[in-house]
Formats: C-alpha cells, sequence, structure tokens
C-alpha cells in the first residue's frame, strides 16, 4: 500500500523492547514506509543529547506525524515522549492503533480514549497478526 506509517515506540522510557521494535518495522516495512525506523535501532539510545538535540528531535518527530498517514505504537514500556506522541496524532486526527502486552497495566488515558485502537497481546506472533490485519485495512 505504501503509506507512511509512524512507529512509537519507548526510547527514553526504557529500551527493553528495541528488539521487538525493530522486528515490528520490518513487517511494517514489507508494505509501507516506516517514517520512524530508527526506534527499531537496538544501538539508538537518548543518552548524552543536548536541549538543542532535543528540540530537533521535536521538530522532527511533530513533522512526521503531519506527514503521516497512521501510527502504530507499541506501549508496553510506559514512555511520556509515547503518550505525548499518541495524543498529539489525535489531535491531527491521525488514526492510532495501539498494541500492548498482556498483563502491563496501560494508562487509561490511553486504554479509555475510544478515539485509540487499542489491542493486547500474548505472544509475538499473535502481535505480528494483529498489525497485519491494521496494514492489511
Amino acid at each position: 500500500m505504501n503509506r507512511k506509517i509512524y512507529f512509537s515506540g519507548a526510547i527514553s522510557g526504557g529500551r527493553k523492547d528495541a528488539e521487538l521494535y525493530h522486528r515490528l518495522i520490518e513487517r511494517i516495512k514489507e508494505t509501507d514506509t516506516v517514517l520512524t525506523e530508527h526506534i527499531g535501532d537496538v544501538h539508538y539510545s537518548p543518552s548524552g543529547q543536548t536541549a538543542a538535540d532535543a528540540e530537533n528531535i521535536y521538530r522532527q518527530d511533530t513533522a512526521w506525524l503531519r506527514a503521516c498517514d497512521l501510527v502504530i505504537a507499541e506501549c508496553s514500556q510506559p514512555s511520556l515522549g509515547v503518550g505525548y506522541e499518541m495524543a498529539f496524532a489525535e489531535a491531527l486526527g491521525k488514526p492510532v492503533y495501539i498494541f500492548c502486552h498482556q498483563g502491563i497495566h496501560l494508562s487509561a488515558m490511553l486504554r479509555g480514549n475510544p478515539y485509540f485502537h487499542v489491542s493486547f497481546y500474548g505472544t509475538e506472533e499473535e502481535l505480528m497478526k494483529k498489525v497485519s490485519e491494521v496494514l492489511r485495512s
């Protein structure tokens, strides 16, 4: 379909799911363009960022959110930035699909907002199937 997908996952909130993000991004790239491939880079780290870096990241990420066709977020790792991105995407009217591992207490601000398409999964295989369904729609 070659849509522009904004993939969101924790960076400053923790990188324990970076390998999962990488595999998700690779799956998305089978059919669409991922604007935020760096989220899946297992070596990417926010350490050493300056205030100027943060401002540039904000400008780039918000530009990508404006340009994207939809947002896919893996929210099992809590992250203030990911939450902000979800709200920003909602304000822009972008479709937002949020995935979270079962057993994780996802914020009520995301879980309770009927705008967001929230889905819980048990296994990575189940997650990939759910993401594939989104990409086919």
